[in-house]
């Protein structure tokens, strides 16, 4: 369909560029100034229960922001046409027809508003999945970094994205690639883990499979979010400029790069006073001018008026969006606030330049052109599709990725389980199938608000599927107590139903929810590791019985499991895996599935357990020992997981020990199955600096590879390390490749390391930039019985 001489940006022979121009000059400043705001239809947290206690200072101020968004109708907020439509689907609970109905009449809305006849995007969240009622439930995103499987969570988001795509969603607003810094933060569970390489690769691998669905994946958040005083949601981040540029921010930049990601969301953060999204460093200096990020910047929600109210950088909040905007934002969501008529007088008065307004808008009419909003023969009935959410593809994948995840901490003498009569099946997470899933996903995150309706998706229990598992035992079942809460009535119920067993399963963990209605999402912040409640009182009156006790861990954080391992029968964590994750977790206590997943975080020893990552310097790790009273050796550390087979890791082999500033090299281990079960391990390879000009972690991952072997096979994996792998930012805030030894090591976790080597990297020092290499390919081959190929 050809353009029509009154409207040339409609013609699909010129580049995106040229045609957002065209439509960006015929504009009137009103009608640029609605391409940067948003409208959320059927949001109800202005009418929100109370927040809880703890929240009380911040609730005037979060509901004045929230009512004077959702005080506009969609009609007055698209008079001039609209940027963004807001979670049309992710509102509240609709079926498929009135989701693909209430889409169409959105767009009508705002192309009535319009007169140029723009639509406007629509944007979701998926961070479990498409967050919409009925869709499929996939594990979280610290699932995701258990499995150690960038190519499985890459088709997890192809599928997501492409019931995005038919249901009319234009930007998912996922993945999460915060870097976990404090266990007791309540969004762990949304993040992938505590490695940035680890972040980096597996979330690069979804943006690729969103976006091949033709969906706009959205990094969040950026940036430095998850470095909060204690781990408190908002709270301050106090981060020198090295942490930020060695720790927080490659998973961006990694997922820009390699993923080539369409969006970045702001964080709400301050950095040493600073808030994220007022920061023009971060979102033009850095991610614009040196990343050559194209894309689109949007606000997390209310991020922009939250200068004003929260960060109070800002007199009002006309003033935080003439703020946000200088900054780098382009689009504020969930609402037109601070990017509303006060922007527009702004402008017209002369205290904002309509350059930067014309910068923001080009940007996302550029993004509207590509997602074909634009053509000519575009219209709301073709830009959505009845679809099935949850269909049995889904579910498979779903189930895969679940299998995959779960990490066995110890097999202890019970598992895989055989030979019992009865077992009794116990804990809060037993018969409670909303603990498989996130804070993000729909039954936990909207229908709260909805208590009559059901959860929209079939979620077996843990219980359901281990009498589906095991159809010979007799199950006897008694929760224990709650997730939450002091309650210990049932104790006596669930310590009789032990006793009266050959075996106890107790699944104790977290139940997600939102601003302090959970154990484990946004908003449910820890005040230390301990399990929630009273569930390690729990543990401890089941342990004392004397009948073995399998403890199944399902959580959104790791927990302090020290003074329970070691009294278990078998120990598994699982990180929320999903709809499919009862399955998936019997499976594994069954033998039917050979447990793979390695850990993304530590698990502490004790409840005080922070900073519990791996990333620490001599002096702040294990070398350290004396220095303080406080224990800093993990009980299971990063990439740790258990089989129910054995892996033998073989020498070191390097193609070269030495190289030049700009060389490279290969580092092959064999890893053979020694075992009499087929199984997967995953070879990680690790980075030591022997000596740098500052105090660098003891060990950095730089590779690793998930591998499938059969009993008695074996395979040469090789990681091909470039130079550039060896970059860190130095004094000067430059990042730099330097000459030095580096030590090489490669085995099955952070610690367990057999095969190491030495290379010396010589030459001039090297500055690095945007396009060094942030990769570490890997090849597989595979090793006859007699050791050659």
């Amino acid at each position: 369909m050809a353009a029509r001489d009154d409207r040339p940006w409609l013609d699909t022979a010129l580049t995106a560029e040229e045609r957002a121009g065209l439509l960006l000059d015929a504009m009137t400043l009103p009608e640029k100034v609605a391409q940067l705001g948003s409208r959320w239809i059927g949001n109800d947290m202005a009418e929100e229960e109370e927040l809880p206690a703890e929240e009380t200072l911040n609730v005037a101020p979060m509901q004045d922001v929230f009512a004077q968004g959702g005080s506009v109708s969609l009609e007055e907020a698209s008079r001039n046409g609209l940027g963004h439509l807001t979670r049309v689907w992710g509102s509240v609970p609709l079926t498929v027809d009135e989701g693909v109905a209430e889409v169409v009449r959105q767009h009508k809305v705002v192309l009535a508003g319009s007169r140029l006849g723009v639509p406007a995007l629509v944007h979701e969240e998926c961070l479990t999945g498409f967050t919409t009622y009925g869709a499929t439930v996939y594990p979280t995103a610290l699932a995701w970094g258990a499995t150690f499987d960038p190519d499985l969570v890459e088709r997890m988001a192809g599928a997501i994205g492409r019931d995005l795509a038919a249901a009319g969603v234009h930007q998912g607003l996922s993945p999460v690639l915060d870097v976990v810094r404090d266990y007791r933060w309540g969004r762990v569970e949304e993040t992938i883990g505590e490695d940035p390489f680890l972040v980096g690769m597996v979330g690069s691998a979804y943006v690729r499979g969103l976006q091949s669905s033709g969906v706009v994946a959205t990094l969040k958040h950026f940036a430095g979010y998850s470095a909060s005083r204690a781990g408190r949601n908002h709270g301050p981040v106090s981060i020198g400029r090295r942490e930020l540029l060695d720790v927080v921010l490659p998973t961006f930049e990694t997922a820009i790069a390699t993923g080539g990601a369409g969006s970045v969301m702001t964080s709400y953060s301050d950095l040493d006073g600073l808030p994220a999204g007022a920061d023009p460093w971060l979102f033009t200096e850095l991610l614009r001018d040196e990343w050559g990020f194209d894309g689109t910047v949007v606000s997390d929600y209310w991020a922009v008026p939250f200068l004003a109210t929260m960060h109070r950088v800002a007199a009002d909040t006309d003033a935080a969006g003439a703020l946000a905007l200088s900054a780098g934002t382009d689009v504020e969501l969930p609402d037109t606030i601070g990017f509303g008529d006060g922007l527009v007088k702004l402008v017209e008065s002369g205290e904002v330049p309509e350059e930067l307004v014309d910068r923001a808008a080009r940007r996302l009419l550029v993004q509207k052109v590509k997602l074909g909003l634009l053509d000519p023969d575009w219209t709301p009935e073709s830009s959505v599709q009845a679809v099935d959410l949850d269909s049995s593809e889904n579910r498979a994948l779903a189930r895969e990725v679940a299998e995959r995840s779960i990490v066995l901490l110890d097999a202890g003498t019970a598992l895989p389980l055989q030979g019992h009569r009865r077992i009794a099946v116990v804990g809060p997470c037993a018969a409670e199938p909303k603990s498989f899933m996130g804070c993000y996903a729909f039954p936990n995150h909207v229908l709260p608000r909805y208590p009559d309706r059901a959860l929209g998706i079939e979620v077996p229990s843990a219980l359901d599927a281990l009498r589906n598992e095991l159809p010979g035992p007799e199950l006897l079942h008694a929760p224990g107590c709650e997730v939450l809460g002091n309650d210990r009535s049932g104790f006596a119920a669930a310590v009789e139903a032990a006793r009266a067993a050959d075996l106890c399963i107790a699944y104790v963990g977290d139940l997600s929810g939102l601003f302090g209605h959970g154990s484990s999402g946004e908003g449910c912040d820890a005040e230390d590791l301990r399990l929630p409640g009273v569930q390690a009182e729990l543990l401890d009156a089941l342990l004392d019985t004397g009948t073995p006790v399998v403890v199944v861990v399902v959580s959104g954080r790791p927990y302090a499991l020290g003074g329970i391992a070691d009294r278990a029968a078998g120990l598994v964590q699982a990180f929320m895996p999903g709809q499919e994750g009862g399955a998936a977790i019997a499976g594994v206590l069954s033998g039917r599935v050979t447990p793979g997943g390695k850990l993304p975080v530590q698990v502490p020893r004790h409840v005080g357990g922070q900073p519990g990552t791996y990333l620490q310097p001599a002096l702040g790790s294990a070398e350290s020992a004396g220095i303080s009273g406080l224990e800093t050796v993990p009980l299971f550390p990063f990439g740790f997981g258990a089989s129910y087979t054995t892996f033998e890791i073989g020498a070191l082999r390097l193609s070269e020990t030495e190289i030049p500033t700009d060389g490279e090299l290969t580092a092959t281990v064999q890893v053979r199955n020694t075992g009499e079960r087929a199984g997967d391990e995953v070879v990680q390879l690790y980075l030591h600096d022997v000596v740098a000009q500052v105090a660098r972690p003891l060990k950095l991952l730089i590779g690793f590879a998930r591998v499938s072997l059969e009993p008695g096979a074996a395979v040469d994996v090789t990681f091909r390390v470039d130079a550039d792998r060896t970059a860190y930012t130095g004094p000067d805030l430059r990042r730099i490749v330097e000459a030095g030894d580096i030590e090489l090591l490669a085995g099955t976790s952070s610690i367990d390391l057999p095969a190491r080597g030495t290379v010396r990297v010589t030459g001039a020092t090297r500055v690095v930039g945007h396009d060094r290499t942030m990769v570490t390919p890997v090849g597989l081959t595979p090793v006859s019985a007699a050791g050659g190929e």
